[in-house]
């Protein structure tokens, strides 16, 4: 098996590599090939099967090498994401469509010469909702984005979806939600305060948190997104019905809830810690999550973290 991901210094690349060396892909699928891309790579990685490949995505010598001996799978997780794409309009819709669509061209062209139809793990971003969300989010539920990183994931969703019909990808878009805990690191993404409110609080510390503890969010852990992004690579796509664009399960949770299951887990006055600061705008953004509701990644086999206490425990652990 000879796999690809994309992104995969980033935050959850870095773990579904982890987690591919160690384990290979669901049921016992060995991995003879990893190929690894992303504008810098990690000197420590030096496991035989890796193929290490910094470089820039719009470049055409990256795919080059990466497709040089076939691809049977891709885990597509390079982006300019949130406030960076704001930010950086030009670079943002680079990466964020150029990058994607040279990437499903090479699939195209693979395919043509005859060889495998890759599975394709697309992720995607509950961004594509647009904010304000409506009073409840389904599977039905339309996709309304309002920024420049929603809009460029709906429009790549599309190109996924588009390839899979011509048989050119045998694709997936998973639409993640906040993903904890991050480490500290400037990554433009507004959000990034979940991450740490959850790993001050854990630690004891005081934590300014930019939102109301009413506000309410979607949140995932780590390990429990590679879980789910390693799931999706050996799914039976015959199964899904329409457009191959799923939201992941997930937790709603209010950021006081968040702090009683940091109490619980982690045996500190977590509540008693926080300075609440309310922010209109980040509250609107990321404070205001419906009741969400994922029938049919359920139906498929995805899962979510179960519970915060859950959450909060698997946020911090090594995935």
């Amino acid at each position: 098996m000879r796999w690809l991901v994309t992104g995969a210094n980033g935050f959850v690349g870095r773990a579904l590599v982890r987690r591919l060396l160690g384990h290979g892909l669901p049921g016992g699928g060995a991995l003879t090939r990893l190929a690894v891309t992303d504008l810098a790579l990690d000197p420590a990685w030096t496991d035989p099967r890796l193929l290490c490949l910094p470089g820039d995505l719009t470049q055409t010598d990256t795919w080059s090498e990466a497709f040089a001996q076939g691809l049977d799978g891709i885990f597509h997780l390079a982006s300019v994401p949130g406030g960076f794409a704001e930010a950086q309009p030009a670079q943002a819709r680079t990466v964020n469509l150029g990058a994607t669509q040279a990437l499903l061209d090479r699939c195209q062209v693979q395919v043509e010469a005859g060889g495998a139809v890759p599975r394709l793990v697309f992720a995607s971003t509950i961004a594509v909702y647009g904010s304000p969300m409506p009073a409840e989010v389904t599977d039905n539920t339309p996709a309304a984005p309002r920024m420049a990183y929603g809009v460029q994931k709906l429009m790549a969703e599309l190109a996924v979806d588009h390839a899979s019909r011509r048989g050119w990808v045998d694709g997936v878009s998973l639409r993640l939600p906040g993903v904890l805990a991050r480490p500290p690191a400037p990554t433009g993404q507004i959000s990034a305060f979940l991450s740490n409110f959850v790993r001050e609080l854990s630690q004891g510390r005081w934590f300014e948190c930019p939102t109301s503890p009413g506000a309410t969010t979607w949140a995932s852990s780590l390990p429990n997104v590679v879980d789910n992004l390693l799931h999706a690579a050996l799914l039976d796509t015959s199964a899904m019905s329409g457009s191959r664009s799923l939201l992941l399960p997930t937790l709603r949770v209010s950021m006081a809830e968040l702090a009683d299951a940091i109490a619980q887990v982690y045996a500190v006055p977590a509540r008693e810690r926080v300075r609440w600061c309310p922010d209109q705008h980040i509250e609107a953004l990321f404070g205001s999550f419906p009741p969400v509701h994922t029938e049919a990644a359920l139906r498929l086999g995805f899962v979510s973290d179960g519970d915060s206490p859950e959450l909060v425990r698997r946020s911090l652990d090594p995935c």
